[in-house]
C-alpha cells in the first residue's frame, strides 16, 4: 500500500518531479494564460454611496469585450421574476458601471456601505444578484410584486426581508 501512495505522490521509481519521459507532462493542466477567460461569478464591495453607479470588476468588462451591452437585466435571487433593466456605461479605459437603474434596485434590497453584492452573469445580459450585508449574512427576500416590468413603475417597491 506504501508503494501506491508513493507513486501517486510523484515520489519513488527514481523520477524527479514532473520529469518523466513527455508522459507527466500530459496529465497538468494547462497553465492559465491559455485556458478561456470565464467570468461567470464576481462581487462588489460597497464602500461609497450605496446609491450611484457602480464599477463592475474589470476581468468581467474584459470577458464582454466586443460585445458590450447597453443594459443588463438584474434578477435578485429568491425575490422573484421581476427583472430590474440597468443602463450600463462603458467609459473607452474598460471600465465597466452599472448606472440609471441601479439606484431604484439598491433602493429595493436594501444595499448600503458595507455591503457584498455578489453577481452571476446568466448570459443574454442577465445578472442575478445576491446582496450580503456587513455582518457577511445573506439577505433573504420575497417579492409580492407579480409585476416583471419595473419600466412603469414610478416608485421603488423593496422586496420585504422575512422575520
Amino acid at each position: 500500500m506504501a508503494s501506491t501512495s508513493r507513486t501517486r505522490t510523484g515520489r519513488g521509481r527514481g523520477r524527479g518531479r514532473g520529469r518523466g519521459r513527455g508522459s507527466g507532462s500530459s496529465s497538468l493542466p494547462p497553465p492559465p494564460s491559455t485556458l478561456p477567460l470565464i467570468i461567470e461569478e464576481f462581487f462588489i464591495v460597497v464602500y461609497e454611496d450605496p446609491l450611484v453607479k457602480k464599477e463592475l470588476p474589470k476581468k468581467f468588462a474584459d470577458y464582454l469585450d466586443g460585445q458590450e451591452p447597453a443594459k443588463v437585466y438584474l434578477r435578485a435571487a429568491d425575490c422573484g421574476p421581476r427583472l430590474w433593466t440597468v443602463e450600463v456605461l462603458f467609459d473607452g479605459q474598460g471600465r465597466m458601471y452599472l448606472d440609471k437603474g441601479w439606484e431604484k434596485f439598491a433602493i429595493a434590497h436594501g444595499v448600503d456601505f458595507g455591503c457584498y453584492v455578489h453577481f452571476k452573469y446568466e448570459g443574454d445580459d442577465v445578472l442575478t444578484v445576491k446582496v450580503f450585508d456587513g455582518t457577511m449574512c445573506r439577505r433573504y427576500y420575497y417579492s409580492d410584486d407579480e409585476d416583471t416590468d419595473d419600466e412603469s413603475d414610478d416608485d421603488v417597491k423593496p422586496c420585504i426581508h422575512p422575520l
